[in-house]
């Protein structure tokens, strides 16, 4: 799992004033919970874009006043305009305790299904995983090998090492179905089988 540092400083004020002028400063209010106590600080709006604008997950290593801390993007709030971020909070991190992140799908390999004219349907683009912080994954890798037409790969059919996955077993990630020209072909065979 890739770690994004990022500086924060801790904040005076906790307050809907200051949050604001925070903003007007260019600077997002934050949080970090789970430790002894809440701490509040500010950062950078540019520091938080590799960890906010990516499809990848990654952890943060928080320095606030010279403190560093490893957490996780626990939540945030962005406005509903302007898509601004509001608000973040962070999760702190600890070796031997587990956590849950949102983890992106990799699907590898090709689907014997899809070369013979069948159509790829992903229904699942993250996966729920909880796993201690060491043993996170960067992705779930699913493999298209096994998936012919009409075929589902779902989570229960997944064997994670050191990690489980939270969804529900009989959620489907993926799947090749008969698409539209591929069933004409079948319809079109099958009317010139009876006419012989």
């Amino acid at each position: 799992m890739k770690t994004i540092a990022i500086s924060g400083s801790p904040r005076e004020n906790v307050g809907k004033r200051d949050a604001k002028e925070l903003r007007y400063e260019g600077k997002v209010p934050a949080v970090l919970y789970g430790g002894t106590e809440q701490i509040h600080f500010a950062v950078d709006v540019p520091a938080l874009k590799g960890l906010v604008y990516s499809s990848d997950v990654h952890f943060a290593e928080l320095n606030i006043d010279g403190k560093k801390v490893n957490a996780i993007l626990k939540d945030i709030q962005f406005h509903p305009l302007t898509e601004k971020i509001l608000h973040i909070d962070f999760l702190q991190l600890f070796e031997d305790k587990k956590i849950t992140m949102e983890v992106p799908v990799k699907l590898t390999g090709t689907s014997p299904g899809v070369k013979v004219g069948g159509k790829l349907v992903q229904k699942l683009r993250k996966l729920r995983v909880n796993a201690l912080p060491k043993d996170m994954p960067q992705y779930v890798e699913v493999s298209l090998e096994p998936l012919e037409v009409g075929k589902s790969t779902r989570v229960r059919d997944l064997k994670p090492e050191n990690y489980t996955i939270a969804n529900v077993g009989e959620d489907t990630i993926v799947s090749v179905i008969m698409s539209r020209a591929l069933k004409q072909a079948e319809q079109q065979a099958a009317k010139d089988a009876k006419k012989k």
